[in-house]
């Protein structure tokens, strides 16, 4: 899929985007990468076009024009548009797309939507962190150089004259990011729907995040399992994370609105705003909320509100193909090994509050064998091996369930496209000059035969699903989803109980200081 991204930038030293351009940077610090000597290094492979300019001038030809008109003088004038056009990486492999062929798409969608401007049309093959995926920057000067005809993408009669600087818009970019869909679909190059808001919104400033605290934290995991330390955390969660793994969680099994309030409320503390009706999110370590449509569509207030009218419709059926399993969370914790805690070496105090504890857990762990009848440590070994081998069964009938929904999905949204386009498709037939009505309708043609391919290719050269079957057969998984999701849940938590009995009776047992007492013996001697 091709994606379209924009940045608005401020800085008056154009050669900036220049070197970064030819220069190898570093993403994270987005400074450049220099040898031993100092200098900077040139990328691999890069394709470089100057239009309306010499782009190993740009530099200085866009100060001249700025000071030819006397614009972008102060600091908060926007100096330059920077747009990046990234092609899907399986473009390369499946339709033999190379840094040449992009760097003319690039050009050629550059003088179509920025015509009289100076830019920099570059190309780079490796994409971004080594990614594989090819890429075109367009580096444009925000004030139009040559007077240009007037397009119809132009909102102003000043969008088409020169000294008048480059006006983005809401619509502007929706008709952008519709030409590079068109682009693409032309090409026969993988491609998305641009204009449909993400399921997951992630924004770059996340993403950025996302990566500079993983960074910090393997490097902590690096000097604590060198140390010997068994690290607890080994994923960074951005606070947007923690929300959207929070929302899921609780989503997947309340049926009302309520229910949901205080699921978030008393097991994650995230408090829940309605306002305007839109939901926000206020995250336990912040002041102020994050709405529901900055972290994706997932989580705003239709479809969830959706999702529990789901969840009400599939608990009033349980489904015969498998049996429920009910499981109710005791309040059993693990024993804590004192001699491997090293706040009670320290402080007796807590060394003597975790002695209690653990007569208290060890009591409730010997209540919890007899009251389930483990005769033997072979009986309950037995009993959390048949627990895990249910969680795992559960999790493969779950995750084939949860691919199947998406096939209908699939299907469901290439039918649609299929009906919306089918008419003008009826018409390219029935005219007389296709050539000219494929040119004017090519987008909706080719939406048509995208999705007429895909549903052929998925019936198996048979008869087209109907869009009411697809949705009732999603109906249905749907619902069962949302069963086989609770059980897993029920048989994961029944599983970590054996595991926190079972560990709590080989400390019992004493079974770490028998393979301890060899060692003193030694040592002794």
């Amino acid at each position: 899929m091709a994606i379209l991204k924009h940045i608005a930038s401020k800085n008056a030293d154009y050669g900036e985007a220049q070197r970064y351009l030819m220069f190898q940077y570093d993403e994270v610090a987005m400074k450049p990468v220099l040898d031993e000597n100092g200098r900077l290094i040139p990328r691999e492979e890069y394709y470089l076009d100057g239009m309306n300019c010499d782009p190993f001038t740009f530099d200085m030809e866009c100060k001249e024009l700025n000071e030819q008109y006397r614009k972008n003088q102060t600091f908060d004038e926007i100096k330059s548009h920077h747009y990046i056009l990234s092609f899907d990486p399986k473009d390369v492999s499946e339709n033999g797309l190379t840094g040449e062929r992009a760097q003319q798409l690039g050009l050629e969608y550059a003088r179509k939507n920025f015509p009289g401007h100076q830019a920099l049309v570059c190309t780079h093959t490796d994409g971004n962190n080594k990614s594989g995926n090819i890429h075109v920057h367009i580096v444009i000067n925000s004030l139009r150089k040559h007077d240009v005809e007037r397009q119809d993408f132009m909102e102003r009669p000043c969008d088409s004259r020169a000294g008048y600087k480059h006006h983005l818009t809401k619509d502007y970019l929706t008709y952008l990011k519709q030409d590079v869909m068109d682009l693409c679909h032309r090409e026969q190059l993988h491609q998305v729907d641009l204009l449909s808001p993400a399921e997951k919104k992630v924004t770059d400033r996340e993403y950025y995040a996302r990566r500079r605290g993983q960074k910090k934290i393997d490097a902590l995991n690096q000097k604590m399992t060198a140390g010997g330390i068994t690290p607890r955390k080994t994923k960074f969660e951005t606070q947007k994370d923690f929300l959207r793994n929070a929302i899921d969680e609780a989503a997947a099994s309340v049926r009302s609105l309520e229910e949901f309030q205080r699921q978030l409320s008393d097991n994650y503390h995230i408090s829940l705003k309605i306002s305007r009706g839109r939901f926000s999110y206020l995250h336990p370590e912040r002041g102020k909320y994050i709405t529901g449509r900055n972290l994706g569509t997932h989580y705003e207030k239709e479809y969830l509100l959706s999702v529990f009218q789901e969840n009400t419709r599939s608990r009033s059926d349980i489904s015969s193909d498998f049996s429920a399993f009910i499981f109710i969370k005791s309040d059993l914790r693990l024993v804590r090994d004192l001699q491997t805690c090293v706040k009670a070496q320290e402080s007796p105090a807590y060394a003597r509050r975790v002695k209690l504890t653990n007569l208290q857990q060890m009591a409730k762990t010997v209540a919890y064998i007899q009251e389930h009848g483990y005769d033997s440590e072979e009986a309950l070994a037995d009993a959390f091996s048949q627990a895990q081998a249910q969680t795992s069964d559960m999790r493969k009938a779950l995750r084939s369930t949860e691919k199947k929904l998406k096939e209908v999905n699939q299907q469901i949204h290439y039918t649609g496209q299929y009906l919306a386009n089918k008419s003008v498709y009826k018409q390219y037939l029935a005219s007389r000059n296709k050539k000219q009505f494929r040119q004017e309708h090519g987008a909706e043609i080719a939406l048509y035969e995208t999705a007429r391919k895909f549903l052929k290719d998925s019936a198996g050269g048979g008869k087209l699903p109907s869009i009411k079957l697809l949705k009732e057969e999603k109906a249905k998984l749907t619902e069962l989803k949302n069963r086989q999701y609770e059980t897993y849940q029920n048989l994961r938590g029944y599983e970590k109980e054996l595991k926190t009995v079972k560990t709590n009776v080989e400390m019992i047992l004493g079974k770490g200081q028998d393979r301890q007492e060899p060692e003193r013996e030694t040592s002794r001697s």
